[in-house]
C-alpha cells in the first residue's frame, strides 16, 4: 500500500457547526488520501455517528479513515487506528484489526521510538510538531534533520504533523516526509470551497 500525500486530521471545534462532512468532503475532493477522526469528546454515540459518516466519504472519494487512540471504534468500523505514546498497544492494535489495517504511531522527536513502533506493527511513523500548532502549543520539538535521519533508517511511510502550512511544507517533503498531517493549515478555512482548494494546493506539492 504507498502512502503518499496529504493527510487530514478533523478538528471538533473548527469543525463545529455542521462543517463536520461537507468540509471533509471538500478535503477529499480536493485529494487527501488519508483522514484522521479526531475527537477527544465523550459521546461515543455521536462519535460512532460521525465516523461512520466519514468513512462512508472515504469511501467514496478512495481514501481511508483512521480513528486517533479509540481501537474499539475503529474495530467496530473495520478502519485504521492512530495511537499517541500512552493511547494504546500497537501490537493489540495490529492483532485485532488485522494484518492490512493502516496503523499510526505518535513518535514525536524520538527515532528510538518510531523503530519499537515499526517492531510492533505500525503502518506508518509519525514526527512532530515541526513548527508552532494551535492544536499542541508549545515549543516545536523536531526537525528537518530527524526527518532525514528517519527517512535512512526507515523504510515505512513517514508522517510530518504541527503547524503545517502550504509555505513551510515543501521543506519537510524534502527532507523525506512521504504524508503532511494538516489540522488547521487544511480546515483553519473560511468556506468547504476554501478547504478543497487548499487541499487541491497541498496535493499539488507531492506531484512536482
Amino acid at each position: 500500500m504507498s502512502l503518499r500525500g496529504l493527510y487530514a486530521i478533523t478538528d471538533s471545534q473548527l469543525l463545529a457547526d455542521g462543517r463536520l462532512l461537507p468540509w471533509v468532503e471538500a478535503a477529499l475532493a480536493g485529494g487527501a488520501r488519508l483522514l484522521q477522526y479526531r475527537d477527544k469528546s465523550g459521546d461515543a454515540v455521536r462519535r460512532l455517528d460521525e465516523a461512520g459518516q466519514l468513512k462512508a466519504l472515504c469511501e467514496q472519494y478512495g481514501a481511508n479513515l483512521l480513528i486517533n487512540d479509540d481501537l474499539s471504534l475503529a474495530s467496530a468500523l473495520s478502519v485504521g487506528v492512530h495511537l499517541g505514546r500512552d493511547d494504546g498497544c500497537l501490537r493489540e492494535a495490529r492483532q485485532q484489526l488485522g494484518p492490512q489495517a493502516i496503523i499510526g504511531a505518535t513518535c514525536h522527536a524520538s527515532l528510538e521510538h518510531a523503530e519499537q513502533a515499526i517492531a510492533d506493527g505500525a503502518s506508518y511513523i509519525a514526527f512532530g510538531r515541526f513548527f508552532q500548532s494551535s492544536t499542541k502549543p508549545g515549543a516545536p520539538a523536531a526537525t528537518a534533520e530527524l526527518l532525514q535521519q528517519a527517512r535512512a533508517r526507515f523504510a515505512v511511510p513517514i508522517v510530518a504533523i504541527g503547524g503545517i502550512t502550504l509555505d513551510n511544507a515543501p521543506s519537510l517533503l524534502a527532507s523525506g516526509a512521504d504524508l503532511l498531517a494538516v489540522i488547521h493549515g487544511l480546515f483553519g478555512a473560511d468556506s468547504a470551497a476554501e478547504v478543497q482548494r487548499r487541499a487541491q494546493a497541498f496535493n499539488e506539492l507531492f506531484t512536482n
